[in-house]
């Protein structure tokens, strides 16, 4: 099947380089390549004019940063391709995903988002996890109505059912795709990307108060406000794992009222806990 990916940028060279290198790596993968950059204001322009692979359709610097779904709005609404991904640059992907990805959209019709695991292996619980982890034509898929926003691929016909992406961040738009009765989830066994911005990845630059502070221009979870130090991000991160592992993949779990009410009682006791620590 054909693969139209768009790889976003902004900032954060160091991570850009090893992480377009890892997309790049294997030269018998086969898909069309558009780069896109934010509006770095560093030395990022400079390196991405100098990448060379047969596979990259097409370099896109935008003069401002119009955020991450703007740009993948623009890229896979021209499409014709079969199917769409998404790519970050903070993130060292396996080489190889897309053709693993790929086969399970081809062998399974009602695939929505499929994705790599974006935590580490030994974050990942089987005995937790196997109930939401179902076989579909030869592929099985841990299922959950989001995934990551990164390393991942759908179908162009659900974008062209689903619209455009409305949200400011991928996972709720997921949630959309789950709705329509899609299957999400990861494939299994797990394909890895190593998320460079998780505290556990020894390339992380986020360490201490200042540069927790100068990272909030560029990810989207401190932009959010989801957590405040890096204790709440660290306790942000095992609630994803925990959401991911034990809960049910229903995507209207996740909706109504009664999601609401979790949400709200979450909220209040993540901002007492805040509190209480500073004050």
């Amino acid at each position: 099947m054909t693969i139209d990916l768009v790889f976003i940028t902004y900032n954060r060279l160091e991570y850009s380089k090893l992480a377009l290198a890892s997309v790049l790596a294997d030269p018998t993968e086969e898909f069309s390549l558009t780069i896109w950059d934010n509006g770095s204001t560093d030395d990022t322009r400079e390196y991405l004019e100098s990448v060379d692979d047969p596979r990259i359709k097409e370099k896109i610097f935008s003069k401002e940063n119009i955020g991450q779904t703007a740009a993948v709005n623009e890229i896979w609404s021209k499409s014709k391709a079969e199917l769409l991904g998404k790519l970050d640059n903070d993130c060292i992907v396996t080489p190889g995903w897309s053709r693993t990805l790929s086969q399970a959209h081809k062998d399974i019709p009602n695939l929505g988002v499929v994705a790599m695991w974006h935590f580490f292996a030994d974050d990942f619980d089987y005995q937790r996890a196997k109930h939401k982890i179902e076989q579909f034509n030869g592929h099985k898929i841990f299922r959950h109505p989001w995934t990551c926003g990164t390393g991942v691929l759908l179908k162009r016909e659900i974008y062209n059912v689903a619209g455009p992406i409305t949200s400011r961040a991928m996972p709720p738009y997921w949630l959309k795709i789950a709705k329509k009765g899609y299957i999400n989830g990861f494939y299994f066994p797990l394909v890895f990307q190593e998320h460079m911005d998780d505290p556990k990845s020894k390339y992380c630059q986020i360490k201490d108060a200042q540069s927790f502070e100068a990272a909030t221009k560029t990810t989207v979870g401190l932009q959010a406000g989801r957590y405040h130090d890096l204790g709440g991000r660290m306790q942000w991160r095992q609630e994803i794992i925990r959401n991911l592992l034990d809960d049910p993949y229903d995507p209207f779990h996740y909706t109504g009222w009664r999601h609401k009410v979790r949400s709200i009682k979450k909220r209040i006791v993540r901002n007492f806990s805040f509190c209480r620590k500073n004050y």
